[in-house]
């Protein structure tokens, strides 16, 4: 049996005042499932996140992501290990307004040293298989939010990273640009993109989600895998 891509082991996280955001939770997550992660307010789902994506470190316990141990990274190494296996997909976007769209989606390219013709290449590729190609020259303020959010999974997707990472990509979008969302993210998991997605939006889990884990107090409530998609 391989090694999961996600292995968090165990892992608590507590802050000043003595409240446990996690309390010994453990996950494995294999590549190429969709993982939503639900949960009320203060349940530990974005700890979770950060944890896996190398922004926070746990008080207990060990987090290893694509053979990295990454509650092990120094500051600069834990932004390497982002660029280069992490693709982060937010709900508002955080897109420079003042860069064109490819522009936009060339920024984790660029950071990481690659060529500018490759990284062009690259970035073409990405606009047309998410269908924003013809938005290539435009800025982020002309587009809609769905569009914006395809954007965004272009820069998240750039450097090919093993992990899209994805925190309530649909929260900040009205219910057809949603859906558009989430018929995004199936494809990327049917095309074998690992991904992990936290949302408070049953549907959504339901809809794009291969398995889902809720959160309470910190730590695993229920996990269920979804039979058919």
């Amino acid at each position: 049996m391989t090694d999961p891509l996600i292995d968090v082991r165990d892992v608590a996280k507590e802050y000043d005042e003595g409240r446990a955001a996690l309390a010994g939770l453990t996950l494995r997550v294999r590549a190429g499932e969709a993982l939503a992660v639900r949960g009320p307010s203060g349940s530990g789902k974005s700890t979770l996140l950060n944890l896996i994506a190398g922004l926070d470190r746990p008080s207990r316990g060990s987090v290893t992501v694509d053979g990295l141990r990454v509650d092990e990274l120094s500051e600069s190494a834990s932004a390497k290990y982002r660029r280069s296996r992490i693709g982060m997909v937010f709900q508002f976007f955080n897109l420079l307004d003042d860069l064109t769209v490819t522009d936009n989606v060339l920024l984790p390219a660029q950071l990481s040293g690659t060529p500018r013709a490759q990284a062009a290449a690259r970035a073409a590729e990405l606009l047309a298989s998410l269908g924003i190609d013809r938005h290539a020259g435009a800025y982020p303020g002309r587009l809609s939010g769905g569009e914006r959010q395809r954007v965004a999974v272009a820069r998240a997707l750039m450097n090919r990273p093993p992990l899209l990472i994805a925190d309530e990509p649909t929260g900040a979008l009205d219910t057809a640009s949603g859906m558009d969302v989430c018929e995004l993210l199936r494809a990327l998991n049917a095309d074998g993109q690992t991904i992990v997605l936290v949302t408070h939006d049953l549907a959504l889990a339901e809809a794009c989600a291969t398995r889902t884990i809720e959160l309470v107090d910190g730590v695993i409530a229920r996990d269920v895998t979804a039979v058919t998609r």
